[in-house]
């Protein structure tokens, strides 16, 4: 008798012990999901969903449950929102994080915890220098790179003359601190608008009075499309040319129709990337959502991958919170734009390239690639400055 209770309990313990062991990962979605740039938080959101649903809803084999908030664009909305998260749903990890004053506002938060933060836009030159952290990870690019590309582009195409306009926030000015770091010619004019403006015709006419080569913009989101449609109407389009940054984007690129025939973007992955990663999750995007995906889609995606890759590698199991972000920091993944690795400051080592933006073989706005590899393996410039993590 005593022998078969002993059995009994060695079974109940192993059985809760394999029950905890494949407990739910946890994971916080947080992002920007209303106001006037609330298509870049979507398209984190359904790129994060459709990965998740091709992994069968789990993340290396364990079950994963998704917490979403919308921080709407508010750093004291994101900060409640952060402590719901950690506090009363207790996950594993965070993910989303779209706008840079809002991560910004987070860094405490983050730092008194061990739980991985894995934004996939936000990239903050502060958070990639001095304020890095082992448990905040960036899946798409420290802000000031893909500016670094462009600006690079130009100073080898030749363009002497530009003048630059972005929304006035730390991302907005860690894109033209990129653009100066490689750019060669003079900044003819420097334009920093409130980031909720819609309406750019003095900005366009001031432009067109300082008379560059080029206009050099970053402009995320809804704003993009109503910067670049304002652009055509202030009949700048086809007599200065656009050069973007994180503007024209996969999902808005149908909004700005013939606005945007011409102009020439830089980033690490936009539709135009080749690969059959990239090609299969386009194809998954398009037929789910039916639109294109954006870079924000893209880099969301991403940061699934990861998850899935570092959970398989602890065997599912998310309760130890510093070796999950360990092996988030090693554990290799196949993203859709190739090679990628994190760098000592958990941001990007990647390549960067140039596309056009140019009608299809349907005749609508699609992204051709110009050049590849503009900048390879590239690591940001703030890297050297994360010295204990």
């Amino acid at each position: 008798m005593k022998k078969t209770i002993k059995h009994t309990a060695l079974a109940l313990c192993i059985a809760l012990v394999a029950s905890a062991s494949h407990a739910d990962v946890k994971v916080g979605f947080l992002a920007t999901l209303s106001g006037p740039s609330a298509d870049v938080g979507r398209d984190q959101l359904d790129g994060f969903n459709l990965a998740l649903e091709q992994l069968g809803g789990k993340l290396g084999g364990t079950p994963a449950t998704l917490f979403k908030e919308d921080d709407q664009q508010k750093p004291e909305v994101a900060l409640g929102a952060v402590s719901k998260l950690l506090d009363k749903d207790k996950v594993d990890v965070v993910t989303g994080l779209t706008f840079a004053n809002v991560v910004m506002a987070l860094q405490s938060k983050i730092a008194a915890t061990d739980v991985p933060f894995l934004g996939s836009v936000a990239g903050v030159s502060a958070s990639a220098g001095a304020q890095c952290k082992p448990n905040l990870f960036v899946t798409s690019w420290q802000s000031d790179v893909p500016a670094e590309a462009m600006g690079k582009y130009l100073t080898d195409k030749g363009v002497k003359r530009i003048s630059v306009l972005t929304p006035n926030f730390v991302g907005g000015k860690d894109k033209i601190a990129g653009l100066r770091r490689f750019y060669k010619g003079e900044i003819a004019d420097e334009i920093y608008t409130p980031l909720n403006q819609l309406d750019f015709s003095a900005e366009l006419t001031r432009v067109s009075a300082s008379r560059p080569e080029a206009v050099f913009a970053f402009y995320p989101g809804g704003l993009g499309v109503t910067f670049v449609r304002q652009y055509q109407q202030a009949g700048l389009l086809g007599k200065i040319p656009l050069y973007t940054t994180n503007t024209i984007e996969g999902t808005s690129i149908a909004a700005m129709g013939t606005a945007a025939i011409g102009a020439i973007t830089a980033d690490t992955w936009s539709p135009g990337n080749p690969g059959a990663e990239s090609r299969q999750f386009v194809a998954a995007f398009e037929k789910k959502y039916a639109r294109m995906p954006s870079a924000y889609a893209a880099f969301s995606y991403d940061a699934a991958m990861v998850l899935d890759a570092a959970l398989a590698k602890l065997k599912g199991n998310a309760s130890d919170r510093k070796a999950l972000a360990r092996a988030i920091a090693t554990t290799p993944f196949k993203s859709v734009r190739g090679a990628f690795r994190f760098g000592g400051n958990n941001f990007p080592v990647q390549n960067y390239h140039v596309f056009e933006i140019a009608k299809d073989a349907a005749g609508k706005p699609g992204f051709r690639l110009l050049a590849e590899n503009v900048l390879q393996s590239h690591a940001d410039a703030y890297a050297s400055q994360c010295v204990a993590k």
